[in-house]
């Protein structure tokens, strides 16, 4: 379901995995915003109390940023690494 995925037509999707309350997962959350508007690029968010697969997946490492379905980062999303890994993608 989130590992490797083949190239998509359209732009690339990032996958927010968090959960409500949690301070970095808003930090990461700001970050992805502003870096999709820029980039083109779409985002959701999916929370791990939803989803018990995530949730064991992981619930250590949240919040938890995915590209296309692969893992890009965890806990702090660097605007600049997840600029230049969707301008790759794009």
């Amino acid at each position: 379901m989130f590992g490797r995925t083949k190239k998509r037509p359209g732009p690339p999707t990032v996958t927010l995995i968090g959960k409500p309350g949690c301070h970095l997962c808003d930090d990461a959350r700001a970050v992805i915003e502003q870096v999709c508007a820029e980039t083109g690029a779409v985002w959701e968010e999916r929370d791990i109390l939803q989803d018990e697969e995530l949730h064991r997946a992981y619930w250590e490492q949240i919040p938890v940023v995915l590209v296309d379905g692969e893992q890009h980062t965890f806990w702090k999303v660097d605007a600049e690494r997840l600029r230049r890994e969707l301008e790759r993608r794009g």
